[in-house]
């Protein structure tokens, strides 16, 4: 049962645990690191790693998304960042990367301000195309019903509608609502939807026919969710709670499968190995990856909701020492004993401790508080 803690008189709250506040405990049985396997597939589309990058201007470009796909994992692209509204944002992605500490807001809201045009969402797919790999591209909710047919038209393998909270019913008097049961329904391609933070809402954007399920927000250090909406995900509950909605909806449906994929509190190979061990099927990677060499903005980092017009929710992160390659970010070698480098390394070295082959057996690890 539910943990539920009384917060004073006639009031309760549910207790929620964070990715730290757990451990993963190991089995009778270990197995040889060659025999382990990282290999995730979402609906007609394999990945070496469950690796999804966090659709951030500071991270993502055409290059660097398919440069993760040669790696083996998704790179995603966000279509109403500045690759979509200049034709060559490199500039300005220099001249972010030399922002000082908390001078970054203003700056973005200013860069982003620019319109989005249409025939660069499709320059910028075609882009990805060529370099070869799954092309998959980002877009808000709120934005979804007015760009989705240039994104369609362009091409792209795997939509993802991205919020910091999506639901299946959005309720609006001023605007046409997107319903996503409908709009996923006309589409010919997997649609990842999210963040969700509950069981309900993951159970209802899974009936809406999504093939992935974004759980968190994308909750890190520089993320300000929490002190501007009050809204604070620990993530190890949001997953295990996602996890039982599929459990449900895969006895619902007679066996539609439906993955999960972790945003927010990711920062080690600890943290992959005890997100999967909760019930994701892969997890979303935002600063680990700016600090990355050829990063579009050359290690400095920001959330896409950082860089609202009226409510920006992050705090831009200045430019810090460069960790490595992105190859040695995923697969090493690694110098530091932190668990920042080799993540998928030392996930898979975390699967042969406790004796299991693969992600999907991975997911019934034990686990225990402390």
């Amino acid at each position: 049962m539910r943990e539920v803690v009384q917060i004073g008189l006639g009031r309760t709250a549910q207790r929620g645990y964070h990715l730290d506040d757990i451990s993963i405990v190991p089995s009778r049985r270990t197995r040889d690191v060659d025999d382990v396997s990282t290999a995730w597939q979402l609906d007609a589309y394999q990945f070496k790693i469950p690796c999804v990058a966090h659709p951030s201007d500071a991270t993502m470009s055409p290059q660097t998304a398919a440069a993760l796909g040669s790696l083996g994992g998704l790179g995603v692209l966000n279509v109403e960042g500045l690759w979509t509204r200049y034709t060559d944002p490199t500039p300005i992605l220099e001249e972010l990367s030399t922002l000082p500490h908390g001078g970054g807001t203003r700056r973005l809201q200013e860069v982003y301000s620019e319109p989005i045009k249409p025939e660069l969402i499709v320059e910028r797919v075609k882009e990805m195309r060529g370099g070869g790999g799954t092309v998959a591209v980002r877009v808000s909710p709120q934005h979804t019903l007015a760009i989705a047919p240039v994104i369609l038209d362009a091409g792209v393998d795997i939509l993802v509608i991205q919020g910091t909270v999506v639901s299946a019913e959005h309720v609006s008097t001023v605007d046409e609502p997107l319903n996503l049961k409908e709009f996923i329904a006309d589409l010919d391609l997997p649609v990842i939807v999210g963040g969700c933070t509950n069981y309900q809402t993951a159970l209802h954007l899974m009936r809406t026919g999504a093939a992935g399920v974004i759980v968190g927000v994308g909750a890190d250090g520089h993320s300000t969710t929490d002190r501007v909406l009050g809204i604070r995900v620990p993530m190890a509950t949001a997953i295990a709670d996602a996890a039982a909605a599929r459990r449900d909806y895969l006895d619902e449906t007679g066996g539609r499968y439906v993955h999960l994929i972790a945003d927010g509190e990711i920062r080690t190979s600890a943290d992959v190995a005890k997100a999967l061990g909760c019930g994701a099927d892969a997890v979303m990677l935002g600063e680990p990856l700016a600090r990355c060499e050829g990063a579009p903005a050359r290690g400095a980092w920001w959330h896409s909701a950082a860089s609202h017009p009226k409510l920006p929710r992050g705090v831009y992160a200045p430019a810090e020492t460069v960790t490595g390659r992105m190859e040695e970010l995923l697969f090493g070698p690694s110098g530091d004993p932190t668990g920042v480098l080799n993540l998928f390394g030392g996930l898979r070295r975390a699967m042969a401790k406790c004796g299991y082959r693969d992600l999907k057996e991975f997911q019934k690890v034990g686990l225990q508080l402390g």
